[in-house]
């Protein structure tokens, strides 16, 4: 599931936390023999698909990677053997996503009083252009000083923006508790306030430490946008840098202080990466009713891997006890009541068996349980005789952790005709759901989100099918009330669809310890609960396309370009 407001990289998810760990049912095993998989939704199937699928040799599935290419070619030659028609690009499975890579380009280098200055030493460009505009050249501009900015920021008491036009805009900030300059929340807010300077220069490199210099100097992804609006770069320098820029001390400087001028570039490099959708259609039997579409998602894609390993088995027993919803929680050191907990879990695992360093987010709930349900699902109806009238449309969205690439592209460039598609179903999370991971958790928990929200019948008939499912159904919607602050409604695929109008439900069995975390593994999976859910999904898919209407829609539509609002 998308996390809308991240930490500055993933690489540093455990620095600020003790690695101390267990495993929540030591008695499954960690590897798992395919077997072959048949018609009937079983949980030996979905095991089997998700040992593949969010194995280590995925090594996370991260978009822009080669590994990305590799987990989606699994999906596609799993629905070309169901025999399922391509729903992708020139007869292919495949949609491949505007997606490109962002790294600092050699030639990047500025000088100032014919002194150069470098990367990283000195400064660390980021790139603007993701931003969707062109970034503006810097080189003959003027520095002054734009003041102290404290984020989120009153910039009242900041230049203007007409006084910033076309020059470099040099800011100072706050230190905080540790005497180092507070390092995060500037970049958007300077460049959204600042649109018509040359570039925007932030004095706060000497907090960021080793790893995290590293990190802003990784290639950046983003999806094409082509804007055409002209954009400021942005950099962030060293004190002593700062001072050059200005020609005097910066500590003393007055806003409005005229300085230097800088001379070069700051450039980089673009290249195309791996991003792309799954799309498989199963046509409908019912020759008027075959163009209409009831849609069936997941997403494909998860966060890659650490590059320092953590102990496994320490990381899981610290949540367990510390951050029982994973990167949802906050991260935080351990109390000490509460470290003799963490401790004797810790010690029980050690019983069972020794400890493992792990740095790959296998991303076994998020969100393989999803898509290997879709794939569950599409095999389900490839391989039954009597097939549904309107046609079922498979799509695997790439990019979901990115901020719903995917989804967004696939809607917003569909491979049928969009007004087509009836509804869509859309699963993220839905192999957990025990007391242990939610509050009122068990067989047949499950969380439903947006199924009303456009249409009032959709709920119902979601409501409806599970009623004559061997399962009984506990429905939470707890997270589908307007303005939960989790934004569930506006963090998965669903809602790419929602809008344009398309009714949608998502369904899911909640959050847990392993969330974004190394330690979500196809062992924790609860493989009945997730084919309790797939079956579900597969009854409520086939009630839609048998329908001798189309879903009703009685709820108002949102705008399809505006901000999405729970």
């Amino acid at each position: 599931m998308y996390r809308p407001i991240c930490s500055l990289t993933r690489i540093l998810a455990f620095s600020c936390a003790p690695l101390i760990a267990a495993a929540q049912r030591p008695d499954l095993p960690l590897k798992h023999a395919p077997q072959p998989t048949n018609a009937a939704i079983s949980a030996s199937d979905l095991m089997t698909r998700l040992y593949i699928f969010a194995d280590d040799s995925m090594m996370g599935r991260e978009v822009g990677t080669q590994y990305h290419l590799k987990a989606t070619d699994y999906i596609e030659r799993e629905v070309r053997r169901m025999g399922l028609v391509p729903g992708g690009d020139s007869g292919t499975y495949f949609q491949n996503l505007p997606v490109f890579g962002h790294g600092i380009a050699p030639n990047s280098s500025l000088t100032i009083d014919e002194k150069k200055f470098s990367v990283p030493a000195d400064y660390i460009p980021r790139d603007n252009s993701l931003f969707g505009g062109k970034v503006r050249s810097i080189d003959g501009a003027q520095v002054i000083y734009g003041g102290v900015f404290a984020p989120p920021g009153d910039t009242s008491q900041l230049l203007s923006p007409s006084q910033a036009a076309g020059k470099v805009v040099l800011f100072t900030v706050p230190n905080g508790p540790d005497g180092k300059p507070i390092v995060q929340g500037y970049r958007q807010p300077l460049t959204a306030h600042y649109r018509n300077a040359a570039a925007i220069a932030v004095a706060a490199l000497d907090g960021f430490n080793q790893d995290e210099r590293k990190a802003l100097l990784e290639p950046s992804m983003a999806p094409a946008q082509n804007t055409g609006i002209a954009l400021p770069g942005f950099f962030y320098v060293s004190p002593a840098m700062a001072d050059a820029m200005l020609g005097a001390s910066v500590s003393s400087a007055q806003r409005g202080a005229v300085g230097k001028t800088i001379h070069g570039s700051i450039a980089f490099d673009s290249v195309h990466v791996p991003a792309r959708n799954v799309i498989a259609i199963l046509p409908g039997s019912d020759p008027k009713l075959k163009n209409q579409y009831v849609a069936i998602g997941a997403h494909n894609d998860h966060i890659g891997f650490n590059a320092s390993p953590v102990d496994h088995d320490s990381l899981r027993a610290f949540n367990a006890v510390v951050r029982p919803r994973g990167e949802d929680d906050p991260e935080r050191a351990a109390r000490p009541e509460e470290e003799a907990k963490i401790r004797q879990i810790l010690d029980s695992l050690r019983k069972i068996h020794p400890a493992r360093l792990d740095s790959i987010y296998n991303g076994a709930d998020d969100d393989g349980s999803g898509s290997v349900a879709v794939l569950e699902i599409a095999e389900a109806f490839a391989k039954s005789e009597q097939k549904p009238k309107r046609s079922i449309l498979f799509v695997w969205h790439a990019g979901e952790e990115e901020g719903l690439w995917g989804s967004e592209y696939f809607t917003d460039h569909p491979t049928v005709p969009r007004d087509s598609i009836v509804a869509q179903l859309n699963m993220d999370m839905i192999g957990r759901g025990g007391p242990q991971d939610e509050k009122g958790g068990g067989p047949g928990y499950l969380q439903l989100i947006g199924s009303r929200r456009l249409s009032t019948e959709l709920g119902n008939i979601v409501e409806a099918v599970a009623k004559t499912e061997p399962t009984k159904f506990h429905f939470d919607y707890t997270y589908d009330a307007n303005g939960h602050p989790e934004q569930y409604y506006c963090r998965s695929d669903h809602y790419e669809y929602a809008r344009y109008g398309i009714p949608i439900t998502f369904f899911s069995t909640g959050g847990h310890r392993d969330y974004h975390q190394v330690t979500d593994e196809p062992q924790y999976i609860d493989y009945d609960q997730l084919a309790r859910v797939t079956t579900l999904v597969h009854d409520v898919a086939l009630r839609l396309a048998n329908l001798d209407h189309r879903v009703v829609v009685d709820k108002p539509k949102p705008d399809p370009k505006g901000r999405c609002v729970q």
